[in-house]
């Protein structure tokens, strides 16, 4: 019976990338120029931390970020940007988050289209992924088209495509 994962997922590595692009451009930047500003990954847990001279500063690279990511091919979504920045001393810090996984309301919110949607699937949710199975590949493909067209807060990826 043909069947796809739906996912939402980053990959370390091409975060990293994009990271260290971003930190290239920071470098040459002529209006950051003799500015301290430190950009900071953590793969295992999936934070980018900055620290910089003041807020402006903070968003400019936030917004580096975001962009040099999307063209890695990150989804802008996959950034948790929504915690402000916070004093530390003589600089400002932010801590962003990446999203990793399918938090519990999206999984409803995606079950619940599939659900209504009509097409002759079988939603499953395991752990952070959701499995839909069904008798036909142009159902699957129905279901996939429906899911990219809605906005649920998380960059979908359908995985594990079997026919």
């Amino acid at each position: 019976m043909p069947s796809f994962d739906i996912v939402s997922k980053v990959d370390p590595q091409v975060v990293e990338n994009a990271i260290n692009v971003a930190k290239k451009e920071v470098l040459n930047r002529y209006d950051f120029h003799g500015s301290h500003i430190e950009i900071d990954f953590n793969k295992k847990d999936l934070t980018i931390q900055i620290t910089a001279a003041n807020d402006m500063q903070i968003k400019t690279v936030t917004d580096i970020i975001i962009v040099r990511g999307s063209k890695q091919g990150i989804d802008p979504r996959s950034y948790d940007v929504s915690k402000e920045h916070y004093p530390s001393g003589a600089t400002v810090k932010k801590d962003i988050q990446l999203k990793n996984g399918l938090d519990p309301e999206a999984i409803k919110k995606i079950l619940k289209a599939v659900k209504d949607s009509g097409a002759k699937v079988q939603p499953q949710k395991m752990d952070n992924l959701i499995r839909v199975s069904g008798k036909k590949i142009d159902d699957l493909q129905l279901v996939m088209a429906l899911l990219r067209q809605g906005d649920y807060g998380f960059p979908l990826q359908f995985d594990n495509m079997k026919s």
